[in-house]
């Protein structure tokens, strides 16, 4: 077979350590790909205005496949002053580039697994009958990721088009003494296209690997229409998977129930906004940010990525600190989506059994503040667990 063509992305800060990490033990696991480096982040908005240049994305075109470190994002004042001064006069606006690349491949669906590792020091337990349970927590979050509240359609001080338009709508009569410069709107688009897609992907991987359940969270009860699409279509593709249970939560009651019950859910599908905070409530179960990884995947393009920021703070400590698990589990990701579970299973295998045997812990692992003097306190170093992890191999 043809072997397939990785475009990496380091990006800003940490990013340029895990990935790294990454292909190091994706190079030990025996597989074997092509790796094409591209260009993005905060170094490319400095230096050209443009933090997503367009040669990268011809590379994610031609290759339909991405492995991205992380960027780092600044406020629009912020990210101008730190524009080249040759460029400042030609009206750059600094938009972050992942959220670029979703939008430009419509790379909507995230899916994001939230997974205990037995003998994490920093998983979720609770009291009960006098003693202490560490529930083993196996959920993952299908976050629909292009509409909604981040889709971007929004406006201070609306045209007066868009306001006559919302001013058709009786509840719009609450606003009706604010003037236009007092108003701010963000707009939370479903499309029904979206809505299926999402939820169908969320059934057939519940079916592929072994999940029981499916749960829409949202809020139809309250944001009628939006949320009540999502929940109209998942009845609609429910039947098609009789072994599969359909539950529905609202997300303010999903909040309290996960520190409850966080065991009892397979798969959960969100829209954007609450897709983002379901998964990183779930996340703070297993382990957080060290732990956090996800897949961004459109119909012709899919990106993995760790869910945390680049941490510039620490991208030069040598030898650095970050744990790469959240990393390597990206790249498990990204093996499943290439047919490769086996070879996926091998390394989240290796991964389960460091943490088992609870040798090696990154400082996160060890509840420190990140800084040098973790070292000394007994954490490991970024490349003693990926070390550790390709021992297991």
């Amino acid at each position: 077979m043809t072997q397939p063509t990785i475009v990496t992305m380091p990006g800003d800060g940490i990013g340029k350590v895990v990935l790294p990490a990454a292909l190091k033990v994706l190079e030990h696991v025996g597989y074997e790909a092509n790796y094409v480096p591209a260009d993005i982040g905060w170094e490319f908005w400095c230096t050209e205005g443009n933090p997503l240049p367009q040669r990268t994305i011809d590379l994610l075109k031609e290759h339909r496949i991405g492995l991205f470190g992380a960027i780092t994002s600044k406020p629009k004042d912020q990210a101008l002053e730190e524009l080249d001064p040759e460029l400042k006069s030609q009206g750059h606006v600094y938009y972050s580039p992942i959220v670029g690349l979703r939008q430009h491949f419509n790379l909507d669906i995230c899916i994001r697994p939230c997974q205990s590792f037995k003998g994490n020091p920093l998983n979720y337990v609770r009291r009960a009958n006098g003693g202490i349970i560490e529930p083993d927590i196996d959920v993952v979050i299908f976050r629909q990721n292009t509409e909604g509240l981040y889709s971007g359609v929004e406006w201070t001080n609306p045209p007066d088009i868009v306001r006559a338009a919302l001013d058709t709508h009786k509840k719009m009569a609450s606003f009706a003494d604010v003037p236009n410069e007092d108003l701010a709107i963000s707009t939370r688009i479903f499309s029904r296209k979206a809505c299926r897609r999402i939820i169908l992907g969320a059934f057939q991987y519940a079916n592929k690997f072994g999940y029981k359940s499916v749960t829409i969270c949202e809020k139809p009860n309250v944001i009628r229409e939006t949320s009540g699409m999502m929940r109209e279509e998942a009845q609609k593709i429910a039947p098609d998977f009789p072994e599969i249970a359909l539950w529905e939560t609202n997300i303010d009651a999903q909040m309290m129930w996960l520190n409850k019950n966080p065991e009892d859910y397979g798969v959960i599908v969100s829209g954007n906004m609450f897709g983002d905070i379901v998964s990183d409530a779930f996340a703070g179960l297993v382990g957080g940010l060290g732990f956090a990884n996800s897949a961004n995947i459109g119909e012709t393009c899919a990106v993995f990525e760790p869910t945390h920021g680049s941490a510039p703070k620490y991208e030069h400590l040598d030898p650095p600190i970050i744990n790469p698990i959240a990393m390597l589990l990206s790249a498990c990701l990204m093996l499943e989506h290439l047919e490769e579970i086996e070879t996926s299973r091998r390394i989240r295998n290796a991964i389960t059994a460091v943490i088992a045997e609870g040798k090696v812990k990154c400082y996160d692992m060890m509840k420190l503040v990140g800084g040098p003097d973790v070292l000394a306190k007994g954490a490991a170093t970024t490349h003693e667990m990926t070390d550790a992890v390709i021992a297991k191999l």
